[in-house]
């Protein structure tokens, strides 16, 4: 059993940037490293989106409306998650959730398949 504890968000202007934190806690069965992890947000009257995607290679994917300007990455020795937003915009804001699933998922599908587990959200806002 694994549970999500996200933490970093804030209010930035645009152009501005944030890092978000994710740290994970484990309960018996599956260490760390061996879940795909990601992020996800969602924004008022928006569907969930999918962020960020690091899998248990190392490998990372990103949606297209945030490739090169996030940077997701990990450390598995520390348990945690991070995400990188640089350059923001106001339509990055939104509440993002950090994500852990053993099977996989992709940056596009995350929004909908079935996911072992995710934190509260922590909230970003950014001003123009």
């Amino acid at each position: 059993q694994i549970q999500l504890v996200e933490s970093g968000g804030g209010s930035v202007q645009a152009g501005g940037s944030l890092r978000l934190s994710c740290y994970a806690s484990l309960y018996r069965g599956y260490p760390f490293s061996s879940y795909h992890m990601g992020w996800f947000r969602e924004a008022s009257g928006k569907e969930r989106e999918g962020v960020a995607l690091i899998d248990t290679d190392g490998t990372t994917s990103y949606a297209d409306s945030v490739t090169g300007r996030f940077t997701i990455s990990k450390d598995n020795a520390k348990n945690a998650l991070y995400l990188q937003m640089d350059n923001m915009k106001p339509e990055d804001t939104a509440m993002y959730y950090c994500m852990a699933d053993r099977e996989g998922t992709t940056v596009a599908t995350m929004s909908r398949d079935p996911l072992d587990a995710w934190g509260q959200g922590t909230l970003v806002t950014v001003s123009s």
